[in-house]
Formats: C-alpha cells, structure tokens, sequence
C-alpha cells in the first residue's frame, strides 16, 4: 500500500466520505460545516521518452568498448587514519590473518571470503590480507576470449556489498612484500 501524507485522501476515500458527509444532520442547535469544493484531479506529469544513442556496428571477434565494469579503486577514498593508513602502504603494517583464494572459483571463493572476513571482525582483528593471484597470462586470443584474473576483478567488488560492506573500513593493494598486485589489505571495522 503506498503511503500518503497524514490529512490528503485518495480519490477513493474521498468519495466515500462525501457519501457519508452527505446522509448525516448536524446535532441540534449546531450549523452544518460548509462543504469545500472538490478539488480537480492531478494532471499526471509528462514523462520525456529517454534519449536513444545509436549502436556502434560490431565485428565478431573484436572487443567490446567499455563492456567491462570497473573494479572500485581500492585507494581512492581514505576512511581510516591517515597515518596507519601510511604505514599500511608502506607495509609496515602486518597483517594479523590471511586467506589464499587463488586456485579457487568464485562459488568456493566467495563464501569463503564471507565467512573469513566477518570471523577475523568478530576476533577484534584489524587488518588481513587477501591473496587473490595476479591472474595467469594475457587474456585468449580466440573469438571468445577468456579473462584471466577473475579473483582479482571480483572480490574489490564483493568487499563493498553486503554483508561485507559492513565489516569494511578501507581495502588497498597489498604491499610488494604481502603480494602486491595479486593480494589486498583489508582494514576492518571494530566489531559492535
């Protein structure tokens, strides 16, 4: 049932109160309230169709521009404290837990990112480490070509949705001596 504001009626219940305002008589000694006047129905708001863009022609066996979505840029806010996060890229900071993912699909890697994440909260922990792997070799030179590094594509992105979301302060590249390209630093929230 949608919700209206407190005092406006819909048509129908408008209705149905002038029927009943209509059949009863005041008490005696009392004058009738006067009747507002009806008030005229809403002109629904004229909707602009959306603007069409024209599709560029496409060979099969060429890349699509712009198919892919981009990854979150695990640097590009700062939501923790700017000098731990300092020491954080430097590395200087170690990570208390650690969680290999490489090797994995994403069925098995996903939960098991889950269930890692929200355990090392729980535990007071605050920073770990993700493996993902760098992704092995360019992608295929076929019609389909077959992208490497899906890990590392995919878990920025499950980091930032629920119920991760919640668990996570910041996430940046790993430094080169916890992996580097192929791990993330996971800041975590102290747990509630």
């Amino acid at each position: 049932m949608p919700r209206r504001r407190s005092g406006q009626l819909t048509g129908e219940d408008r209705a149905l109160w002038d029927n009943v305002a209509r059949r009863i008589r005041p008490l005696p000694g009392k004058r009738p309230l006067p009747q507002p006047e009806p008030e005229p129905p809403p002109t629904p708001p004229q909707i602009a169709p959306p603007p069409t863009t024209p599709i560029a022609p496409f060979r099969i066996g060429s890349r699509a521009n712009g198919a892919a979505i981009p990854a979150p840029d695990p640097g590009a806010e700062i939501r923790m404290d700017r000098k731990a996060h300092t020491r954080l890229k430097g590395g200087k900071l170690s990570p208390e837990a650690r969680i290999d993912l490489h090797g994995m699909t994403l069925a098995e890697a996903h939960p098991a990112l889950i269930r890692f994440v929200l355990r090392a909260q729980s535990e007071g922990r605050r920073l770990v480490l993700v493996i993902t792997g760098k992704g092995a070799g360019p992608d295929g030179d076929g019609p389909i070509p077959e992208r490497r590094g899906v890990l590392k594509r995919q878990v920025p992105h499950w980091l930032h949705q629920p119920p991760l979301a919640a668990a996570v302060l910041q996430v940046a590249q790993a430094h080169r001596r916890h992996g580097g390209e192929g791990a993330l630093y996971i800041y975590l929230r102290r747990p509630r």
